[in-house]
């Protein structure tokens, strides 16, 4: 995905503090690629940017209020920009497990895993979400901006018998976060429904509309992630807005979910995340099981835990009142400039500048003391500890 470019200076002796905005950059090329629920974002006032060649909404109201819709109450985003993709066939498994970093073979049916897609040089093509939801059949939700490089990368490397299906022209996405989501779903699909566990997915219906549900998402609040048929977009859509004004949801933009998953330190692809930098650096070993024999990347992966990481991607916060971070923006230890921003933005949440930047691993310790050159002045900030905002 892509990162944000910058923001008007406030002006000087201003007491109104800066307004969140997302750290990943609203690309300016034409954007020809529309999601079924375009018209809907249009018809509910949403500021509609080109986003990796999507038309998507990054606001509706402010980023702030959507932000604290989701921590507060609940939010819906539409993530049918999203790839879909169906793997399945006999030995649909072990191809994955030979694809994928994480141990798919572990998976039950109904369940899912965070998971990575390398080349042969240990680099992050994709980050995606597999769920399993048959002994051979598999969904992969995958990064926008990398479905048609992923689906290529995976076809590269098809073995007999294996099905690659690209589904994601057929259906739609929603990601529905917050405390209050239970209890939404429950009015909605009755108060007898039993809501997926985390990292579960099951098939439900909707006034005759085929739903899967899974409990996960991107925002650190409890919420669920819903794949539809295309056609079935704005009905959905439309129920979910109101059904949910009884519980305070709102429709949120790409702002929003920068902001929330920031502040959590979930990494986004193309800021974060890259061919040029490996799960170890990125502190995401954990999804890595060496103990699988063979997939691609492997070799490089184990070195690279061996030798330890020449450098770390670490959260910092700014420690004083000012302009926020942005990606791309110096980064300096000891007087010396050690790396730049990958992600950065003001956290709605906390009411102060936070990002995450690879670091040489001598100055990648928690509580380092950091400065980041805003517009030719440094702002003094600090590594943190991992996630940046916790619930009260």
């Amino acid at each position: 995905m892509h990162r944000n470019g910058h923001r008007a200076r406030p002006q000087r002796g201003s007491l109104t503090p800066p307004k969140p905005t997302p750290s990943f950059r609203l690309v300016t090329e034409t954007a020809e690629k529309k999601t079924p629920l375009y018209d809907e974002h249009v018809r509910c006032g949403a500021k509609v940017v080109p986003f990796g060649g999507w038309l998507m909404p990054v606001q509706y109201t402010s980023i702030s209020d959507e932000h604290q819709a989701v921590r507060k109450n609940v939010g819906m985003f539409d993530i049918s920009h999203m790839g879909q993709l169906i793997v399945s066939g006999a030995g649909a498994a072990a191809w994955l497990n030979r694809m994928l970093t994480n141990n798919v073979e572990k998976l039950e049916i109904g369940g899912s895993q965070y998971t990575f897609l390398l080349n042969e040089a240990g680099g992050m093509i994709d980050d995606l979400i597999v769920y399993r939801l048959e002994p051979e059949l598999f969904l992969l939700v995958v990064n926008a901006s990398r479905t048609d490089e992923d689906l290529a990368w995976l076809q590269q490397h098809l073995e007999p018998g294996i099905a690659l299906h690209n589904r994601s022209a057929d259906f739609g996405a929603l990601a529905v976060q917050g405390p209050r989501v239970t209890e939404l779903l429950c009015a909605m699909l009755g108060n007898a429904t039993s809501i997926p566990t985390r990292n579960q997915i099951a098939p439900f219906e909707y006034q005759q509309i085929p739903l899967q549900i899974a409990r996960t998402g991107y925002t650190g609040e409890d919420g669920v992630e819903i794949f539809f048929r295309a056609r079935d977009a704005s009905k959905l859509w439309n129920a979910f807005l109101t059904e949910g004004a009884h519980f305070g949801l709102r429709p949120c933009g790409l702002g929003a979910r920068d902001t929330l998953r920031l502040e959590m330190c979930y990494p986004l692809n193309g800021s974060d995340l890259s061919p040029e930098h490996n799960p170890m650096e990125a502190g995401l070993g954990f999804f890595v099981d060496l103990s699988k024999s063979d997939f691609v990347g492997r070799a490089e992966i184990a070195r690279a835990k061996a030798n330890g990481p020449s450098r770390r991607l670490v959260p910092f916060r700014m420690r004083t009142k000012g302009p926020p971070p942005r990606p791309h923006y110096p980064v300096y230890a000891g007087g010396e400039r050690v790396g730049e921003v990958a992600s950065g933005t003001l956290s709605p949440s906390l009411g102060y500048g936070i990002g995450m930047a690879y670091l040489p691993t001598a100055q990648a310790k928690i509580g380092t003391e950091l400065e980041i050159e805003i517009r030719g002045q440094k702002f003094p900030a600090s590594i943190e500890k991992k996630p940046l905002y916790k619930k009260s």
